[in-house]
C-alpha cells in the first residue's frame, strides 16, 4: 500500500495502525504529487490510500493524482480520503477511476474493511458515503438540487448575513480555502453563478432559518 498525505504525522498515524493488519503492508509514502508518482513506479503498490487535499492551495487536488495514478497503474486500487461527504466529490472519484470514497473520520476497523473489499475488485464506502450513494442511485437527491450538508447550510447563512470567506472561515474554525471550497459547493448545489443570488435563492427555497439582517 501507498499512502498519500501531506501531513506526515497522519501518515506515520495510518502506517502504525494498518500495520497492525497481518494482511496490510505500506510500501511507501507520499506528501504530494511528484513524490507519489515515483513512490508508485518504484513500489507498484495494490492499493493507494490517497488524501483528496495535498497541498493549502486546494481542497480536491488529490483527483487529478487520481487520474494520474491511474493512467500509469490501470491495476492499482485508489482508496479515496476526503474530509467531506459531497456528491460532485464522490462521483468525480469515482468517475476518475477510485475504488472508494471513505471520510477521514471513518472508524479504523471500517477502513480496513474497505481496503480489503477494494483488494478483491470490489467497491468500498464508509457508512456515510453509502448512504449517499444510495440515495443517488434512488434519484433521491433529485429535484431541487442536491442535498445539502449541515456544514453548507451552516456557510447559507453565514453568507446571508455577509460575511466574507475569511470571516465565515474564523466562524466554522476553518481556513479560508475550506470557506471558500464550501461557498463554491453552495453556489453549484443552488445553481447559482454569483455570491449575492445565495441568500435569495436559499430564501426562496426555505432553507434560512430567519432572514439575513443588516
Amino acid at each position: 500500500m501507498l499512502l498519500v498525505d501531506d501531513h506526515a504525522i497522519v501518515r506515520r498515524g495510518l502506517r502504525s495502525i494498518l500495520e497492525l493488519e497481518a494482511d496490510i503492508s505500506v510500501v511507501a509514502e507520499a506528501g504530494g504529487r511528484g513524490e507519489a508518482l515515483r513512490a508508485l513506479d518504484r513500489a507498484r503498490p495494490n492499493v493507494v490510500l490517497l488524501d483528496l487535499k495535498l497541498t493549502a492551495d486546494s481542497n480536491v487536488d488529490g483527483l487529478e493524482l487520481c487520474s494520474e495514478i491511474l493512467r500509469r497503474r490501470p491495476d492499482a486500487h485508489v482508496v479515496v480520503l476526503s474530509t467531506f461527504l459531497d456528491e460532485d466529490l464522490l462521483n468525480q472519484a469515482l468517475r476518475r477511476g477510485a475504488r472508494a470514497y471513505v471520510l477521514k473520520e471513518v472508524d479504523v476497523g471500517e477502513l480496513v474493511r474497505i481496503i480489503r473489499a477494494v483488494c478483491r475488485g470490489e467497491s468500498g464506502f464508509d457508512s456515510r458515503s453509502a448512504a449517499l450513494v444510495r440515495a443517488i442511485a434512488a434519484g433521491t437527491t433529485a429535484g431541487s438540487g442536491p442535498p445539502l450538508t449541515d456544514r453548507e447550510r451552516e456557510v447559507i447563512e453565514l453568507i446571508a448575513r455577509g460575511l466574507t470567506n475569511r470571516e465565515i472561515g474564523r466562524e466554522m474554525f476553518v481556513s479560508e480555502s475550506t470557506a471558500k471550497f464550501h461557498v463554491r459547493n453552495v453556489m453549484r448545489k443552488l445553481g447559482v453563478r454569483r455570491r449575492a443570488e445565495v441568500a435569495y435563492t436559499a430564501g426562496e427555497r426555505g432553507l434560512l432559518r430567519h432572514e439575513a439582517s443588516g
